[in-house]
């Protein structure tokens, strides 16, 4: 399937496993390819909301997931994440993301996946998936931008 994807979409996928191994993370999730998708300007206006912030509130995330079970990180550094020659997997969810974005690029009728056919296919994602818990986190109106999209064509 990546075959079909356009440098951008391309390029937000390895940002996307670039931003997964930054954080010490071993699979790739919904979270991080809504990260990489960040790293394109025209998500980052279709959504209101920047790459550093994005992953302020996926921080968030991850502590107040934490004191649910009783851990404070509150103070505590993160260590270097050492690096790793193997390649990390894709989890279930990311990789449902792929045929929703070949679905909308089929609607738009484009011929290859760019960003903007990712970035709404994550905005289909639905809680308790990470991307939809990141997305209400940053308080995106997942609907308007869906709208926005497919009336601009991007």
């Amino acid at each position: 399937m990546f075959e079909q994807f356009a440098a951008g979409a391309r390029t937000a996928v390895a940002s996307a496993v670039d931003e997964a191994a930054l954080r010490g993370d071993r699979r790739i999730g919904t979270e991080h390819l809504l990260l990489g998708v960040l790293h394109e300007p025209g998500a980052v206006r279709a959504l209101g909301t920047d790459l550093p912030t994005a992953r302020a509130a996926l921080d968030a995330l991850d502590r107040s997931a934490l004191a649910v079970v009783g851990i404070d990180v509150q103070g505590v550094e993160r260590p270097p994440v050492p690096t790793s020659r193997k390649r990390a997997p894709f989890t279930s969810g990311a990789r449902a993301v792929f045929p929703r974005a070949l679905a909308e690029t089929r609607r738009s009728r484009s011929r290859r996946i760019a960003p903007e056919h990712l970035l709404l296919a994550l905005l289909d994602c639905e809680r308790p998936d990470p991307a939809a818990d990141l997305l209400a986190q940053l308080h995106v109106d997942r609907a308007a931008v869906r709208d926005r999209m497919r009336e601009t064509g991007r």
